[in-house]
């Protein structure tokens, strides 16, 4: 075991993949009959249990063997796809993902539940259609009765007698750690028959000391079509399988990478032919640690600073010679904060892939058909923004089928179809990405949301009368606010909006809501595409200095003391017949003598103003946040460092906008 373990992470990764594989196409192929999801699971099932049995986790060995086994019942015809056999199935998915925790983090990777799933498992099979475990009939869905598997099937295995075969395989010169994929192959092969004759010997090629080609000589009784699956893998280059007990058939070649065209030479200097071959031997794909993105991305950081830095030291002191050395270095450092960023950007796939299963657990628990559609999944977020996404969409989903879409009976009475549909959606809108979350529910009831706010002390009875929906709307975003009349596992205890909105405020985003009572919800999250690299505006208060991120900023004017007035005992201003709060700012910059130019700032629907000095400018700054020494500061998210050197607080605009 100690030997493997440099491939643990390898393992780790191409294991999540299977499984997040298997689920995905578990849930497809409970909704419809689909040859190609059994195909798919039976294929992931069937490398998860050939990786874990070569490193040796025994416990994961066992229990996707058990589902391999389940599966070839349903793929043979001989089993239904029941709801209840999909829960058992989907209990041993959650089973792999919790032992895939356990091993990344060292452990064996054997849970105390794991002989109870692979006993469910097995009570499966030799079971007729239809019927569960237990001899208690079992409704199979009408698409479970004719699943069309026929082009799937396994091959027949023939007990009477074995054929003989030599198989020669030759890894892809790209492939990483080709021992332990050999060692994969290998052990999937011998869950057909019998190994006979490795060549060079296994032990060689267990070692890596090999250069990527080896044959096997095995008896097998399961078929070529079978070894013609098992030898298809994406690391193969070549594969030929030859029955020996039919020497003059020919080989059946089952893949083979096709080399790039080689032109001829005429004319052309000596080495180019072969420089043209060895290019397609190039690695293509690498796995990188994100822990190393992270550190390159500080470095381009601190670049990106520094560049500011010396080009003021250039201007200052006039330097003709360092301003044309630094053009270069200024596109250089651009490009490679482009590119950085864009390694950095992760498809939204990587988060919408785990709702399915969420959806689908969720309905069938409060009684619901929903029909679950997810667009825009190939758009893409930084990793960063990213990492703090999946909760809020976790609760705003959960909140559309428990609080949204209502029970088929209750639907069908409304007039409304049977099944609900919830879209979860994202697109790109210039520089941010929209998050969509829509459903076809009963949607908000403002007048009930209006009683609870009363009933909170929230607002008063005649303050309440007198909101708008959308502020009425607002009320279900506070810290324990609900409107669900029993606590159940999924809500009731107003923990979930308020979550969702301090969550995305915190990745400098914003969420708007559109109810239509009868009729739905919908819930959109608009995100910056990143958070360590803003553009900003640079303006003075008293003489100091400060940043405003441009994306909060509405537009610039002169300041008019005639149209400041006193509201409430707090300075507003009139501009373009809107009244807007004026703030200077004097409790952090103190007060300043002069102050000519307004900055009016919005947060989602909400404006606010506030008087500066003189705008220098705007600069594309890295934000970095305030050190736990400092502790937190009301009003500044973060600072940055300009050209001149000097610490620049930036502006929390939601922060300020709030106090209104």
């Amino acid at each position: 075991m100690s030997e493997l373990d440099a491939y643990r992470s390898l393992y780790i990764a191409e294991s999540r993949e299977n499984h997040e594989n298997i689920v995905k196409n578990l849930l497809v192929l409970e909704s419809e009959s689909s040859p190609e999801a059994i195909a798919e699971i039976f294929r992931a099932a069937h490398s998860l249990k050939g990786m874990s049995a070569s490193m040796d986790f025994k416990g994961m060995e066992r229990l996707c063997h058990a589902m391999e086994d389940v599966f070839q019942e349903i793929r043979n015809g001989k089993m239904a796809v029941t709801h209840t056999l999909m829960d058992t199935l989907l209990s041993a998915s959650d089973t792999i993902e919790t032992m895939l925790d356990d091993i990344e983090a060292g452990g064996p990777g054997i849970p105390d539940e794991l002989d109870d799933r692979v006993d469910d498992l097995k009570r499966w099979i030799g079971h007729e259609e239809g019927v569960v475990p237990g001899g208690v009939p079992g409704p199979a869905p009408e698409h479970a009765i004719d699943m069309g598997i026929q082009d799937v099937a396994a091959p027949a295995i023939d007990m009477a007698g074995s054929s003989r075969y030599c198989i020669s395989l030759c890894l892809n010169e790209s492939c990483d750690n080709r021992n332990l994929r050999a060692m994969i192959l290998l052990q999937n092969l011998e869950e057909l028959g019998r190994l006979e004759k490795v060549t060079p010997d296994r032990s060689i090629v267990e070692d890596g000391d090999f250069d990527g080609r080896f044959t096997v000589e095995m008896v097998s009784d399961a078929g070529i079509d079978a070894i013609k699956t098992v030898t298809s893998s994406s690391d193969v280059k070549e594969a030929a399988i030859q029955d020996l007990q039919s020497p003059s058939s020919s080989p059946a070649v089952i893949k083979k990478a096709t080399s790039p065209p080689v032109e001829k030479d005429e004319g052309k200097k000596p080495g180019l032919k072969s420089e043209k071959v060895e290019k397609g031997r190039e690695v293509k794909n690498i796995r990188v640690d994100i822990t190393r993105l992270d550190v390159m991305m500080n470095l381009v950081e601190d670049l990106v600073i520094n560049r500011g830095r010396i080009t003021e030291i250039a201007r200052e002191h006039q330097m003709k010679d360092l301003d044309e050395t630094l053009n270069m270095i200024g596109r250089s450092v651009s490009d490679l904060q482009n590119l950085m960023m864009n390694i950095r950007m992760i498809p939204l796939t990587h988060i919408f892939n785990r709702f399915p299963r969420t959806v689908r657990d969720i309905a069938n628990r409060e009684g619901k058909e929903v029909d679950f559609i997810i667009e825009g999944g190939d758009t893409e977020l930084d990793r960063s923004v990213m990492d703090g996404l999946n909760d809020p969409l976790m609760h705003l989903i959960r909140n559309a089928i428990d609080h949204g879409i209502e029970r088929p009976d209750i639907r069908v009475s409304a007039g409304k179809p049977r099944k609900g549909t919830l879209l979860l959606s994202a697109r790109r809108d210039r520089d941010n990405v929209i998050i969509t979350i829509q459903d076809d529910g009963q949607g908000i009831n403002a007048e009930r949301v209006r009683k609870k706010a009363i009933e909170r002390g929230l607002v008063s009875a005649e303050e309440a009368g007198g909101l708008s929906r959308e502020e009425v709307t607002d009320f279900l975003f506070r810290p324990g606010f609900s409107t669900a009349d029993a606590i159940t596992d999924i809500s009731g205890r107003g923990v979930g909006l308020d979550v969702v909105r301090t969550t995305l405020e915190a990745l400098k985003g914003t969420i708007k809501v559109e109810s239509t009572e009868g009729a739905g919800s919908k819930f959109e999250l608009l995100l910056p595409p990143t958070m360590a690299i803003v553009t900003v505006m640079m303006v003075r208060i008293n003489g100091r200095r400060c940043a405003i991120p441009v994306h909060n900023v509405v537009e610039v004017a002169s300041l008019e003391e005639e149209c400041i007035h006193m509201i409430g005992g707090h300075e507003t201003i009139l501009l373009r017949n809107e009244v807007l709060p004026l703030d200077r700012l004097d409790d952090m910059f103190g007060n300043s003598p002069r102050t000519d130019i307004l900055v009016v700032l919005q947060h989602q629907n909400r404006k606010r103003s506030i008087a500066v000095d003189l705008i220098e400018g705007q600069q594309e700054v890295v934000i970095k946040p305030l050190s736990t020494v400092v502790g937190t500061c009301r009003g500044v998210s973060g600072v940055t460092i300009p050209g001149d050197g000097e610490v620049v607080p930036v502006l929390d605009v939601n922060a300020i906008i709030k106090e209104t």
